[in-house]
């Protein structure tokens, strides 16, 4: 007699008990491409302001294709058909959504490799093993680019109120201890339903998308976009700027092949498939390493900027409405170049200025969608009656300023 093959599963601390429902999905989980992402950090270097936030993009993509599973089957109950296929590929397209990322997520976006996004190298990643895979990926590519006729197969993996939405949220309130973002992924899944083949969500569920939606601003301005948060951030993004100079100018660094590799590597280059192949590699802990050699570098600028990072002596940071006046900004200049010998380059690594934009639901861009038992369909903005969304609908810009703290100088 035949045995059947072992159940695996994950023990999530979000969803208890998190079942792969299929040996190919599993072969892809068990692929290093897909393991590598237990070393990219979800929430990049917020784990300076939240110590729990050491959670992985591993954790979050079983837990997005767990709510896709939870989302499938109660849809089915709702009589929209689906296909095996159809339900397999929707697990792959959400499992391998941020397979792209690189090192600290979203800290380093566009740094490592610039003018490409943690998106286009999800696909490169999914086309990859699509090949290795003998073509099976080729459905999860369709949903994946937004191209699949079947139009809420796209909005179940990206829109305003998909499957990585919603894990992420509840993840990373968690993980934070920020009680306030906790939404209920459960509820707001019940909720949806279909209509003429678009995504939508049932009058009855109005008031848990206006919570989500809320819970999705608290989180952006109090924990993603942190102040202390931020500025580490910008502080790692400075290590890389400066390391990448010195090695293209001849300096020595100790650091991994695979971040030698990108350091090096033109931006004028197109990405082909070595750079793939080396990008699979880099992960949290070449970083990491990368930090601790270089803290004893002798270029000062290089070492300053490894050493706040490692023992947490950031900079101050002071965030505005309006922008930075010019003549504060020089004075500040001025004194950290002459204070810390520095030329007014160098000095730049360490007084700089930025914008920070949010909104927590974009009405122009697929809109979450409300529909009323009489079929008529709306936007929740336009009727919600607890809140006014339309405002939350309308970018928030501020600017932030970053310099050394007194007595540092």
């Amino acid at each position: 007699m035949k045995q059947s093959p072992k159940l695996k599963i994950f023990n999530d601390p979000i969803y208890g008990f998190i079942r792969i429902p299929s040996r190919p999905l599993f072969d892809l989980i068990a692929h290093p491409y897909f393991q590598r992402l237990r070393r990219i950090s979800q929430m990049g270097m917020s784990y300076l302001v939240y110590p729990g936030a050491h959670h992985t993009r591993f954790h979050h993509a079983l837990g997005a294709m767990h709510l896709m599973q939870v989302a499938v089957s109660m849809l089915r109950l709702k009589g929209v058909q689906f296909s095996r296929e159809e339900e397999h590929s929707l697990y792959l397209a959400i499992l391998l959504h941020d397979i792209g990322h690189g090192p600290f997520s979203h800290a380093l976006e566009n740094e490592l490799i610039p003018g490409i996004d943690h998106e286009e190298l999800s696909l490169h990643f999914m086309e990859a093993l699509n090949e290795e895979f003998q073509g099976s990926l080729s459905e999860a590519i369709t949903i994946f680019k937004g191209n699949h006729p079947r139009q809420f197969f796209n909005q179940l993996v990206s829109s305003q109120l998909d499957m990585d939405r919603l894990d992420y949220l509840k993840r990373d309130s968690f993980y934070t201890g920020v009680a306030e973002g906790n939404i209920n992924s459960e509820r707001l899944i019940t909720m949806l339903t279909v209509h003429g083949e678009d995504l939508m969500v049932e009058a009855k569920g109005i008031y848990s998308v206006e919570k989500f939606l809320m819970a999705r601003r608290f989180m952006y301005w109090q924990v993603y976009l942190h102040k202390t948060g931020l500025v580490a951030e910008q502080l790692l993004v400075r290590v890389i700027r400066r390391a990448r100079l010195l090695l293209q100018s001849g300096e020595k660094l100790q650091c991994s092949q695979a971040l030698s590799y990108f350091l090096m590597r033109s931006t004028s280059d197109t990405f082909q498939g070595e750079d793939l192949r080396q990008f699979a590699l880099l992960d949290d802990v070449d970083i990491m390493a990368a930090l601790k050699n270089w803290k004893s570098h002798q270029d000062p600028v290089l070492s300053r900027l490894c050493d706040m990072l490692l023992n947490r002596r950031l900079l101050k940071i002071k965030i505005r409405e309006k922008a930075v006046n010019p003549e504060k900004f020089n004075r500040k200049l001025a004194e950290v170049t002459r204070g810390w010998g520095l030329t007014e380059e160098e000095a730049g690594y360490f007084v700089f200025t930025g914008t920070l934009e949010n909104r927590a639901y974009d009405m122009a861009r697929q809109n979450i969608n409300i529909l009323s038992e009489s079929g008529k369909v709306a936007d929740v903005a336009r009727l919600s009656d607890q809140l006014n969304l339309k405002v939350l609908s309308k970018p928030v810009v501020k600017h932030y300023f970053c310099y050394p703290k007194k007595g540092v100088i």
